[in-house]
């Protein structure tokens, strides 16, 4: 069941095209016009609606910017759907709406569900609707990466079950790995570092500094290097207060406060407001008595002993050496301590860890022997299913004789993973390097479609791939561009036919020149130039009865109104109706 479909495309300042609107719909549609038409805009436009590299020059002269917008009809529990709505785009009953915009300087913007979001995200959903397919994407194929891709994305569960554990396995061997290299290679260099621990915390143990000493130190040494000045002041304050017994002609506060409390309290009987003011009077004195006292006991206790005071710039010379190489103050000392003392700890126990990280890589390198090898088993016995499913598909592509298989091997590397007996390379994917192998004759060696199939073959190849994946791993909507290169005569009409067949399940849309594959279309668009060579919003027209037998003629013969060509055209049309 299909669960999108593009419906429609508005594509302005896009090369040769101003301002047109692509209508599509559900099933095969053929687009067609003549060459430089602005055909292959329609490929252009849909790819930087998936997230497609944004090209400035793609941008019609004079423009300053080119847009594409696109609406596709999904279901609301298709994964797109789902995708889009976690990004924060909202759906319009079913409808989701897509925008790129690129400008004329490269700047490149999108839109989706009428939420800006990064291009990145359109090209996420890409491969839940569309499959685009052009002349880039077959050269794609004949890459052997891609081949393997392919070959994986057809089995499915099968391989990829068996590639999850392999991945997750051959992760922890890199980081096992890399983490044994790093202990084994920088051993003089963590030996260097561990004495260099040692013998700081050894300086730091000898002192045996304590949190926050060295504030209390720098207050010490400041006191004791003022004792006199300090003593002088308190014994002055402490007169002021209390009197001085040498001189007592000196009125000291305490009297004087304690006279004016008598003079208040003789009358404060009298007055509630006077009564407050002598309490306040009587606070202070009982202040003052307090501080009177707090001196002179300042001014016995102060220790000036110079002794003391070069014990303490002892201590703090000592501490400074801690400070001036292990941090700014004593605390900051102890946090290095602490962090250098575990370090050292780990680089004391890099022989342990080593040891450890061997063991866990040699039981990593066997786990992944086993993996590997279930994972080629898988590819194997998918290969064989494959080959045979797209080499039935090519017999209906006028290739009755060709055959395709699958050439699944490994290379010997001394420092690779036990496979089969022998030692292989292995990265991200496995051991296993994947090629597609074409016989177009009997008698033919198979070999690698790189170098044994021509550019029709190639074209057949990859739509029987197509077909193939429908059945196994659909995708909603195909795009093909000049999928018919190279090819004409029987084998076009078998195209033709088969890309039908693809439509039943999947929205079809093929660019191409061929009458016998564009006579299967269940709709058919022209793209047109006017005159001033731009491609306009009449410039695209769904094509019906008459105007289609036109449009079938001039691709036939290069004249729309050749009765022998209008005839053919009649005739590939009935054909195609009756296939269907």
């Amino acid at each position: 069941m299909v669960v999108s479909v593009l419906e429609e495309m508005r594509i302005r300042s896009l090369g040769v095209i101003d301002d047109a609107v692509v209508e599509l719909s559900p099933g095969f549609t053929a687009v067609t016009g003549e060459t430089g038409a602005g055909k292959t805009m329609v490929v252009t436009s849909l790819g930087l609606l998936l997230g497609g590299r944004a090209d400035p020059a793609l941008v019609r002269i004079g423009a300053k910017s080119a847009v594409v917008e696109g609406r596709i009809s999904v279901s609301p529990d298709a994964p797109a759907a789902l995708r889009a709505e976690e990004a924060g785009a909202e759906l319009d009953e079913g409808t989701l709406l897509i925008s790129r915009t690129v400008s004329a300087e490269g700047r490149s913007r999108a839109h989706l569900g009428g939420r800006s979001v990064p291009v990145g995200m359109l090209a996420e959903l890409a491969d839940e609707l569309v499959a685009v397919h052009g002349q880039t994407d077959q050269q794609g194929l004949l890459r052997p990466a891609r081949q393997r891709e392919a070959l994986d994305r057809y089995a499915g569960d099968a391989v990829s079950g068996p590639h999850a554990k392999y991945a997750a396995a051959y992760r922890r061997l890199r980081a096992v790995s890399a983490g044994l290299d790093e202990l084994t290679t920088r051993a003089r260099e963590r030996a260097q570092e561990a004495d260099l621990l040692r013998f700081g915390l050894d300086e730091v143990a000898a002192v045996e500094p304590r949190a926050g000493e060295d504030i209390e130190l720098a207050a010490e040494a400041e006191r004791l290097g003022h004792a006199e000045a300090l003593a002088s002041a308190a014994s002055v304050a402490h007169a002021a207060l209390a009197g001085n017994p040498e001189d007592p002609e000196v009125v000291d506060a305490t009297t004087l406060v304690a006279g004016a409390g008598r003079a208040l309290d003789a009358v404060r009987s009298h007055d509630p407001a006077l009564a407050a003011l002598a309490d306040r009077i009587g606070e202070i004195s009982i202040l003052l008595g307090d501080v009177s006292g707090e001196l002179a006991g300042y001014a016995d206790n102060l220790d000036a002993d110079p002794l003391r005071l070069a014990a303490v710039e002892e201590r703090r010379a000592a501490l400074t050496q801690l400070t001036r190489k292990y941090g700014e103050n004593i605390a900051a000392v102890l946090a290095w301590a602490e962090q250098g003392a575990a370090r050292l700890t780990e680089l004391d126990g890099d022989d342990d860890r080593i040891g450890e990280l061997t063991a866990e890589r040699d039981a990593l390198r066997d786990e992944l022997s086993g993996l590997a090898q279930a994972l080629t088993d898988a590819r194997t016995e998918a290969a064989a299913r494959f080959a045979e499913a797209v080499t039935e598909e090519l017999a209906s592509l006028a290739m009755p004789h060709a055959r395709v298989s699958f050439a699944i091997r490994q290379t010997e590397d001394p420092d690779g993973v036990e496979v089969g007996g022998r030692p292989v390379a292995y990265g991200p994917y496995g051991v296993d390097e994947v090629e597609l192998l074409l016989a177009p004759h009997p008698g033919a060696p198979p070999r690698p479609i790189a170098k044994g199939a021509s550019g029709g073959e190639l074209s057949r190849v990859m739509l029987a791939v197509e077909v193939v994946f429908a059945g196994t791993d659909p995708v909603p909507t195909y795009l093909f561009d000049e999928v018919d290169a190279g090819v004409g005569g029987k084998a076009a009409v078998e195209i033709g036919r088969r890309l039908a067949k693809l439509a039943k399940s999947a929205q079809v849309v093929v660019v191409t020149h061929l009458p016998q594959v564009a006579a299967f279309a269940d709709r058919q668009l022209l793209v047109e130039k006017t005159n001033d060579g731009t491609v306009t919003r009449s410039g695209v027209t769904v094509l019906e009865g008459e105007d289609r037998v036109r449009e079938l003629s001039r691709m036939l013969a290069g004249q729309e109104n050749s009765e022998t060509a209008r005839a053919h055209a009649e005739e590939l049309l009935a054909t195609a109706r009756a296939d269907g």
